[in-house]
């Protein structure tokens, strides 16, 4: 098997030295639920050479009709661990490895250098530890969160994550295709930045459903760290 045969379309969309840059590229996703399911599907077949899952839930009967990497015989297995072993199976291309620890025990014994990170976790203050040692790596990261029928999508570069109110907020009820399009916004931020695409960064991307059932988009400019 060929890898410009499996990414012939991509190769196609973006010529071959964009998915070579692809090929040279380490993330990490920090979360394998809702969000993370998404984009392990979308990150994990699309090229990048190596990506890092990172979650210490374990697969719920009630995670499973929205976290689409699960099936029902995945209960009571390690979401990092169950999504990288399908990723491996989708996509021989590309080097996958579980973490099946807290954010906090995978920051203090990381080693490795990332080209990115990008947020799947439902917790605003383990976020804001993302955004603290992202800046203190001094590497992007990309947030987004969910719920009901909103969602919210920014890439952050220099802009400052303390314009949100950290507080402990439990998620309201959720359905699939509203988590499903929040993370393919994600991942889509994620692959044209790692292919080399022109993005725009530091702009907080607020999407919902209207009483109508009617997609809104508006666009919010964030503060940005000074660098003195």
């Amino acid at each position: 098997m060929r890898s410009e045969e499996y990414f012939h379309r991509q190769i196609q969309l973006w010529g071959e030295e964009a998915q070579e840059r692809l090929a040279a590229k380490r993330i990490v996703i920090i979360g394998c639920g809702g969000l993370g399911s998404t984009l392990a599907l979308a990150l994990g077949c699309s090229g990048i050479g190596e990506i890092h899952l990172v979650d210490f839930d374990e697969v719920s009967l009630h995670n499973i009709h929205r976290q689409i990497v699960f099936t029902l015989e995945d209960q009571g297995g390690n979401k990092a661990e169950v999504s990288a072993e399908l990723l491996r199976k989708k996509n021989p291309f590309v080097k996958v490895q579980a973490h099946p620890c807290d954010f906090d025990s995978f920051a203090k014994s990381n080693t490795l250098a990332f080209d990115l990170i990008l947020d799947a976790t439902d917790n605003l203050p383990v976020r804001s530890k993302i955004d603290a040692w992202a800046k203190s790596c001094r590497i992007p990261w990309v947030y987004a969160s969910v719920e009901a029928f909103n969602g919210q999508v920014c890439f952050f570069d220099r802009a400052d994550f303390g314009v949100f109110a950290v507080s402990d907020h439990t998620p309201a009820g959720i359905a699939a295709p509203i988590v499903m399009q929040v993370g393919s916004f994600q991942a889509n931020l994620a692959l044209r930045y790692l292919a080399g695409l022109p993005i725009r960064k530091d702009q907080l991307h607020y999407l919902y459903y209207d009483e109508e059932g009617e997609l809104v988009l508006k666009k919010f400019k964030l503060p940005v760290v000074s660098e003195e």
